[in-house]
């Protein structure tokens, strides 16, 4: 099964896409050579094959950590004082933190899909939730099977599409989660992933993603407790509960389709006292804490099998949570609550330990050329982020300015700039600019004040430029749609 996916997959997903793994580019002989080694347990520098990158010794191994939903002030030593997080704060401890990254779009699949190919949403032809990745764009397993010499490893949650997670076009499959549901499943991936390192092949580097479906399973959680109690189920919690947060109000100048949501929550906004919303919170750090047991197993599994000092690790989440910001909770919006996500990279010796970015904007889409860089082969062709290694190396690099997020099958888009946020919608009059500095609960909708006339044009400057450069998916929606 190994060299039958190293050799090139083609399955059919279940919205007609294919998906294939490209061949390396080694000699027929050469590859017949190969699988002969590799039945004898060989390695491929015994032969004397060229190894295109990540040859044992020269690069790092790289764990690929995603938590589902995750909102990005959850992790305790990064500043919330209402949770206890060990896993996550031994990253904050031993790496860099990006306090300004964003989701590509605020949606399961499709925040998946750039994360996995650097590639935006309406290229990945992942505009909605169960589709596939468009065929002639690799994913990073892929491309790193062709690229280098690494071995490729998925457990947990793929959702690109749904179903067939036995098997992803690029890795082989350790563990493909339980139920959808991360109180089930999740465990399973951690102990899945401790296994693999200590019974893995030591004479190649590899490439291992630990995908946990916490804490998403906070939507369950609000599908249970969406209407109004009639008093605080555990009493003894009262004093525990947090605090509203400082933006549960907001600006009503909003464009329909985040309005219309926020109205749609199950009748939440409705419904709930403000004591319900802090009892979500509290509800919602419990999940977060859960998964952080599982990012602290594959840790601790690094450094009792002698990795920890020769692997990078990148650890973010594919969106964020609502928890109770404009009222609003799950995602699918560009307020930052459900768009910004907890990203840290952690490599020791290499990267900067306990250190926060807070001078650029990233996102998911810089994950593909951050670790093909690292790892020692280009980028895919066509990958739109850039490598964040530059800033974690403290060299000059102005490639991380500013950012755009897609949401809502393709009709609203975001520019994120050091200073302000821009939020558009197809078909809506409503815009919205915020002034990130200032106001960063995004209370006050700038869009209509003449002060700000220009910095608005400039925003909407940077996204009629940045979209002419898509190359749109076929399947998406209205693809003229943002070509102005």
């Amino acid at each position: 099964m190994e060299m039958k996916h190293l050799a090139g997959d083609k399955r059919s997903t279940d919205n007609g896409n294919q998906h294939e793994a490209r061949r390396p580019h080694i000699p027929r002989r050469s590859f017949l050579q190969l699988g002969a080694a590799a039945a004898a347990g060989v390695g491929l520098e015994a032969l004397g094959a060229p190894v295109p990158g990540g040859t044992k010794g020269s690069s790092p191994n790289v764990v690929f950590i995603i938590t589902d939903q995750q909102h990005f002030d959850t992790i305790s030593a990064a500043g919330c004082s209402h949770i206890r997080t060990p896993g996550m704060d031994r990253l904050v401890r031993r790496g860099t933190r990006f306090r300004n990254s964003y989701s590509t779009n605020p949606v399961c699949s499709p925040a998946r899909s750039s994360m996995f190919t650097g590639r935006p949403t309406s290229e990945t032809g992942v505009y909605k939730n169960g589709l596939g990745i468009r065929s002639t764009v690799p994913n990073l397993g892929q491309w790193l099977r062709q690229e280098t010499n690494y071995e490729t490893i998925y457990a947990g949650k793929w959702h690109v599409p749904r179903g067939f997670t036995h098997f992803i076009p690029g890795f082989r499959v350790i563990q493909t989660g339980i139920g959808g549901q991360g109180n089930v499943g999740d465990t399973n991936t951690s102990l899945a992933c401790e296994a693999y390192l200590r019974n893995r092949d030591r004479s190649r580097p590899f490439f291992m993603v630990a995908s946990f479906l916490q804490p998403h399973d906070i939507c369950e959680w609000l599908r249970l407790n969406c209407r109004k109690m009639p008093g605080l189920p555990y009493p003894e919690l009262a004093s525990e509960l947090p605090p509203l947060p400082g933006n549960f109000t907001f600006d009503e100048r909003e464009p329909m389709a985040v309005a219309s949501r926020r109205s749609g929550n199950e009748g939440v906004a409705n419904e709930w006292a403000e004591w319900q919303w802090q009892y979500y919170i509290w509800s919602y750090y419990r999940h977060v804490e859960m998964v952080d047991a599982e990012v602290d197993r594959v840790l601790q599994a690094l450094e009792d099998n002698g990795c920890s000092k020769d692997t990078l690790v990148v650890f973010t989440a594919d969106h964020g949570e609502g928890t109770a910001h404009h009222q609003t909770t799950r995602k699918n919006n560009l307020y930052d609550e459900a768009a910004r996500v907890p990203l840290m990279v952690s490599w020791p010796g290499h990267v900067p330990e306990n250190h926060c970015d807070t001078s650029h904007v990233v996102s998911g889409l810089d994950i593909v050329p951050t670790i093909c860089d690292y790892v020692g082969c280009e980028a895919p062709p066509n990958v739109r982020g850039a490598s964040l290694r530059p800033l974690l190396e403290g060299k000059p690099d102005a490639s991380h300015s500013f950012c755009v997020s897609e949401v809502s099958n393709n009709t609203g888009r975001m520019v994120r700039t050091a200073g302000f946020k821009y939020i558009t919608y197809r078909d809506d009059p409503t815009e919205q600019l915020f002034d990130m500095n200032s106001d960063p609960g995004e209370t006050r909708n700038l869009a209509g004040d003449a002060q700000f006339a220009e910095t608005l044009a400039e925003h909407k400057r940077l996204l009629r430029e940045w979209e002419l450069q898509l190359d749109v998916a076929p399947n998406v929606p209205a693809p003229d749609t943002w070509r102005g």
